[in-house]
């Protein structure tokens, strides 16, 4: 009987041992959030980024890559597939999409609407754009193509503040943003005639990212950016990362959220309608169509 007391007492002193010896490093491992996120609030998204409405895409949109609404209205969707010079536009509940040819083969990768122009990034940096008057036509007549305006790299991001007449080209890889861990962003004013002039230039920290998000598995790479019209804030989209960067109007970062992989199977296509509701595209995959994700805005 002596000998069973003893043991007893000896594991339960091991056990508040090893239960200490827990506590510790859970208390380590917050104070090392804390440490790393101590003057970062925690941010609450609008969006239920888990309870989308999902709408597919018609089979000629299976490798949907970028999409956005002109002047807000969700009624009619445009967007562009990354291997086809194909502009598509339709609703979002339809079974079959219009297209107007703009290019020919290439890997298109985003698109955006300013001054009732619409313009077409590609992976090298070249901007393919023509009047919105003309996508009813077989085939655009006169495509005004803009090449060696940004440096030699990989890009996946536009996008167009129409206030202030500008558009945004997000750089996603390059050599020299590798070395300085940022992720490169060109602006540019564009004219009624549909000029470009150089204004500005930004980045997005790396290293900030990681330590909001608390992650640092594979460099940064984004795919996409839209402008929140009512906040002003920046949503910076990587596929690669499966996260979504919120940062202010100069694109300091101020949130990170990650993506569910379930949902999100290739995120590379966001934008927001005139009532502020969030959409991201994902292209299609072994099992699942391309598609289109919406996420109403949370009234406050």
């Amino acid at each position: 009987m002596k000998h069973t007391k003893i043991t007893i007492s000896l594991l339960l002193v091991l056990t508040a041992i090893a239960f200490f010896g827990i506590s510790c490093v859970n208390a380590e491992h917050k104070d090392g959030e804390t440490a790393a996120q101590a003057d970062q609030p925690k941010a609450e998204l609008p969006y239920d980024l888990e309870n989308p409405v999902k709408y597919n895409m018609p089979h000629n949109l299976f490798e949907i890559s970028g999409i956005v609404f002109h002047n807000g209205d969700p009624k009619e969707v445009f967007a562009i597939q990354d291997e086809d010079g194909d502009l598509f536009h339709l609703g979002l509940s339809d079974k079959e999409s219009k297209f107007t040819k703009f290019g020919g083969k290439g890997d298109y990768e985003d698109l955006t609407i300013i001054k009732n122009h619409i313009i077409v990034l590609k992976s090298n940096g070249e901007l393919h754009a023509f009047p919105i008057s003309e996508i009813n036509k077989p085939e655009v007549v006169n495509v005004v193509k803009t090449k060696d305006l940004v440096p030699k790299a990989e890009y996946e991001g536009l996008a167009a503040d129409e206030k202030a007449g500008l558009i945004y080209i997000l750089t996603k890889d390059s050599k020299p943003d590798s070395k300085a861990k940022k992720s490169s962003i060109y602006a540019f004013s564009f004219a009624n005639d549909g000029t470009l002039k150089p204004s500005g230039e930004f980045g997005l920290s790396h290293k900030d990212i990681e330590a909001i998000s608390g992650s640092n598995k594979s460099r940064f790479r984004p795919s996409a950016l839209a402008k929140n019209p009512q906040t002003n804030e920046w949503y910076v989209l990587s596929s690669v990362n499966k996260l979504l960067v919120i940062t202010d109007e100069n694109f300091k970062i101020k949130a990170t959220f990650p993506l569910n992989g379930s949902l999100f199977n290739q995120p590379e296509g966001i934008a927001f309608d005139k009532d502020n509701n969030l959409y991201i595209s994902n292209e299609g995959g072994t099992l699942a169509a391309g598609n289109i994700l919406l996420f109403k805005h949370k009234k406050p």
